[in-house]
């Protein structure tokens, strides 16, 4: 690998970079990269930052590369393909405008909204194919927190006691 070597002005950000950044990601990367220009060896610095030699040829390449962008950008990580969230958002309003009704004026026998009935509406009334944990996702968005309902049943009445034959003091 030729000898890395920083542009004086992007070794200035640089150094600045690790004074500000709160972004582990951007912090690794330019003191890797500055380590490099100060003529450490690739696999000194990898072994330095507990990465593989290959992370550490990557981020060089990925920097030479991406001269477009401002130094900060050029050290994170560039878009990635894959499947976009197609629910993120979406789903939010929908569940918000449910979640206070009762799903039996929805048609389903049921008192309370779970994530699987709130997944079930969802398919059924919206077209919206979710997964559960895209609802818990957007349960936790909106601020909803499950509770399991409390039925007074299970409490002891004040006088347990003298129903089962012990004293009234405890």
């Amino acid at each position: 690998m030729v000898p890395f070597q920083l542009q004086p002005r992007d070794r200035h950000q640089l150094l600045q970079l690790l004074d500000w950044t709160h972004d582990a990601t951007q912090l690794r990367r330019a003191q890797g990269l500055l380590w490099l220009h100060d003529g450490r060896s690739v696999t000194a610095v990898a072994d330095l930052l507990l990465v593989s030699r290959q992370t550490v040829s990557n981020w060089v390449e990925s920097f030479r590369d991406r001269t477009d962008l401002g130094v900060a950008d050029r050290l994170l990580d560039a878009p990635r393909s894959g499947r976009p969230a197609t629910a993120l958002g979406l789903i939010d309003p929908l569940i918000d405008a449910v979640i206070d009704g009762d799903p039996r004026d929805y048609g389903y026998r049921a008192t309370t909204w779970t994530a699987p009935l709130l997944q079930r509406y969802l398919e059924e009334v919206h077209g919206l194919g979710t997964s559960r944990q895209s609802v818990s996702r957007a349960r936790a968005r909106l601020g909803i927190r499950w509770k399991r309902p409390r039925h007074r049943l299970g409490l002891r009445p004040d006088t347990w006691r003298q129903a089962k034959g012990g004293s009234k003091t405890a």
